[in-house]
């Protein structure tokens, strides 16, 4: 079993020492990620400048590869170039955060399981809740405890091994609470939004005004939705994802 790991909260992040944590002895683990943070670039590719990669030590002693470009970056060049073959399962994570609702088209974390997908290999992206209260910072970095999501994680692997993919499956988008109530993963759709959405204008002092896209995350949704059961129980949600996205349905007089 050749697993590539890889995320969009670069090579330095504590969710990917986490991810290695938990499977390195259930295959052969190759850890590729971006050199920066790259969060919310979705699947985009770097088509236009090189890319460069650059071997790092982490914390743990062991050695990853850190890429000048985004996670669906990351996830060609481990594929093509650094590991011996394609791998047979990738994982991006853990990030930090949740990737919930039909907004995980824009999360990078999704972006490199896209990618994967296309490719024809199993791939899981996992995220974990944070409460911001919670954090601890030392030099810039936060302390988070991946105990739990290590954990469950590690749970979905091991079926994936044991039994593959679930039927129709290209991705399994798992999601984890920071503070859950019980060990069961609850499957759940996509809702159809995560955040609110707004934009807040502010000034320089030169009197020019520049803008950023901002949010609430939203707690309660349909039952049985992803953000709905992560927030209201408590609990991890797992959502099989397709790449088909095709509507089947006949469109003969929008044709005409």
């Amino acid at each position: 079993m050749k697993i590539l790991i890889t995320n969009d909260d670069g090579l330095t992040s504590g969710g990917i020492l986490a991810v290695k944590q938990a499977v390195e002895d259930l295959g052969d683990v190759t850890v590729v990620a971006p050199q920066t943070q790259q969060s919310g670039v979705g699947h985009a590719i770097t088509l236009m400048k090189p890319l460069r990669i650059f071997k790092r030590k982490l914390a743990d002693g062991s050695y990853g590869y850190a890429v000048t470009g985004t996670p669906t970056d990351s996830l060609i060049i481990g594929t093509h170039h650094i590991m011996d073959g394609k791998p047979d399962l990738v994982i991006s994570g853990i990030n930090i955060g949740e990737n919930l609702s039909k907004s995980i088209t824009t999360s990078g974390t999704l972006g490199a399981t896209f990618e994967a997908a296309s490719h024809h290999i199993p791939s899981i992206a996992v995220s974990l809740q944070i409460d911001r209260e919670d954090l601890k910072f030392k030099d810039g970095v936060s302390e988070i405890d991946f105990t739990y999501a290590k954990k469950i994680l590690r749970r979905v692997v091991k079926n994936v091994i044991k039994y593959g993919m679930p039927e129709n499956t290209d991705i399994l988008n798992l999601n984890i609470p920071a503070k859950p109530e019980s060990d069961e993963i609850i499957q759940s759709h996509l809702a159809n939004r995560m955040y609110t959405t707004d934009v807040e204008e502010r000034r320089d002092p030169y009197g020019h005004p520049y803008y950023w896209i901002k949010g609430d995350i939203i707690m309660k949704d349909d039952e049985n939705t992803d953000v709905n059961n992560m927030h209201t129980k408590n609990q991890p949600v797992i959502t099989p994802l397709s790449l088909d996205m095709t509507v089947y349905e006949d469109i003969e007089k929008w044709l005409k």
